[in-house]
């Protein structure tokens, strides 16, 4: 009988426009036993979004009903709306089996990575993996080139982006971006090698 290997909890994370969905889509791609998480968010979905493969979309009242009964691995308010990942599926996919990919802001990644070396199963899987670009300037110009944000929105987020490039010493793995390809293969490697080990 061949032992299986361990699972894996794959958190990504960095600040606003530095490439992680990219690479998130890249790394599911690739990896058919890997299974994004999806989260729960107050939000109102943008065009496009699907309820329950984008977002789980709730209502405040149903968020906070969760909180109140632990039901969340991490929770966190960003840009006015909160997010949250529920404890239950990531514990049901790994107990089957599954890798599983969580792309979180850096606040909601220290505290997923946080809960989840409390708990034995959660902490032998997991690999945190921060994406960071080699300065401000370069952040601006793909928040810039990204148009998805206005101006002032832009500002706001490289603000909170400088305090998080200092948060990258509590993740596991650090990845300066370069190419999205090359961004892409540093993370599979990673996950790879966490897989093997």
């Amino acid at each position: 009988m061949v032992e299986q290997s361990q699972p894996v909890l794959l958190v990504l994370s960095g600040p606003s426009g530095v490439g992680k969905t990219t690479v998130a889509h890249r790394l599911l791609e690739a990896n058919s036993n890997l299974q994004r998480m999806v989260t729960c968010t107050t939000r109102a979905p943008r065009e496009g979004e699907v309820d329950g493969q984008d977002y789980h979309f709730v209502t405040e009242d149903d968020f906070l009903t969760q909180i109140r009964a632990g039901g969340f691995l991490e929770h966190a308010e960003v840009y006015g709306n909160r997010y949250g990942t529920l404890k239950s599926s990531v514990q049901e996919a790994l107990a089957a089996g599954r890798d599983v990919l969580i792309v979180n802001d850096v606040q909601g990644a220290l505290t997923l990575s946080a809960m989840a070396r409390q708990d034995n199963a959660l902490g032998k899987a997991l690999q945190t993996l921060f994406i960071v670009v080699p300065n401000v300037t370069e952040l601006r110009a793909r928040l810039e080139e990204r148009a998805a944000d206005e101006a002032d929105t832009i500002e706001d987020r490289l603000a909170i982006a400088e305090a998080e490039m200092q948060q990258q010493g509590q993740f596991d793995h650090v990845i300066v971006s370069s190419t999205r390809e090359a961004d892409f293969e540093r993370a599979q490697t990673i996950y790879l090698n966490a897989k093997a080990a």
